[in-house]
């Protein structure tokens, strides 16, 4: 397993606040290929043993906001599942790596959750490999902002692709995993600060996270009464491979420079906010919450 880059951290915070270099991949993206490798907490993230025993299925955990949430709930004494495209094995398998560096047990599953049979086999797995399941973090995601923005330039293909991946995706896995949750156990899903303050380059994604928004509430609500929570993380620009895979270049480059903070996010700085909720002590009495982490744009 490589060991993280000497100065990660320091150079990506550094590399922010100049905003990053203009770069493209090929949808969904691989880590290894960003300039500058993201800042996931490998070097810094410090368990306390906040989620001793739980058992966690986080989908997109191969990257991004999914990599740096699957380290720390490791670091804090989960056992862990990632779902990822099949050609995403190359950084499922690294952060499967630090996962077991935790001594945690790491179960990988790849799958595409815009198949609804996916989601039943990706929960299905997870909860064999794990031995059962107390944490579902919905965190696969997907949007377009490449041509011509707005309503003109969506191509059909894209905005299934996007409606498929974030709300069917997230509405199949909660389905199968509900089966397997019980009183104490939580659900996560990774909405947007898109949702409130949506870009006419991102029409779809915008409207598929505002619907996740009502989704969380609606989920709370039906799910309470069984003891189980519901809550979401609402990021704002954050340096994943998804911007270079779906960007433009000069987009690329300017990512988080709009923000309060001025500045784009590293994955690890979104991480604490789901190990929050998913903490049966910490956050006991919180369901039905979208908690912004968004550089200081608003999520209300």
């Amino acid at each position: 397993m490589p060991e993280a880059p000497v100065s990660q951290h320091a150079r990506a915070m550094a590399d922010a606040e100049g905003g990053m270099p203009e770069q493209q991949q090929t949808p969904p993206g691989l880590t290894a290929a960003m300039d500058p490798v993201p800042d996931h907490g490998e070097a810094s993230w410090e368990g306390r043993g906040r989620l001793e025993g739980l058992k966690a299925l986080i989908t997109g955990g191969d990257s991004g906001i999914g990599r740096a949430v699957a380290i720390a709930f490791a670091r804090e004494g989960a056992d862990v599942a990632i779902a990822y495209l099949p050609e995403e094995q190359e950084d499922a398998q690294d952060v499967a790596g630090w996962i077991e560096k935790a001594g945690r047990t790491a179960v990988l599953v790849p799958g595409d959750v815009r198949e609804e049979q996916a989601c039943q086999d990706i929960v299905d797995r997870a909860v064999e490999g794990l031995g059962g399941l107390n944490v579902v973090v919905n965190n696969a995601g997907f949007h377009w902002a490449r041509g011509e923005a707005g309503l003109r330039g969506l191509a059909t293909q894209d905005l299934e692709r996007a409606v498929r991946t974030n709300l069917y995706g997230t509405l199949w896995i909660t389905r199968a995993a509900l089966p397997h949750l019980g009183r104490g156990d939580s659900i996560i899903t990774t909405t947007s600060v898109q949702a409130y303050d949506p870009s006419v380059s991102m029409l779809d994604y915008a409207a598929t996270k505002a619907a996740l928004n009502n989704v969380t509430a609606n989920l709370a609500a039906e799910l309470g009464p069984d003891g189980i929570r519901v809550n979401a993380v609402a990021p704002g620009p954050v340096w994943t491979p998804l911007g270079p895979a779906t960007k433009e270049p000069g987009a690329v480059a300017n990512m988080g420079k709009e923000t309060p903070l001025g500045r784009i996010g590293q994955p690890a700085e979104l991480a604490g906010a789901y190990v929050f909720l998913a903490s049966p002590a910490e956050a006991s009495y919180v369901s039905g919450i979208v908690l912004g982490v968004t550089g200081g744009m608003p999520v209300f």
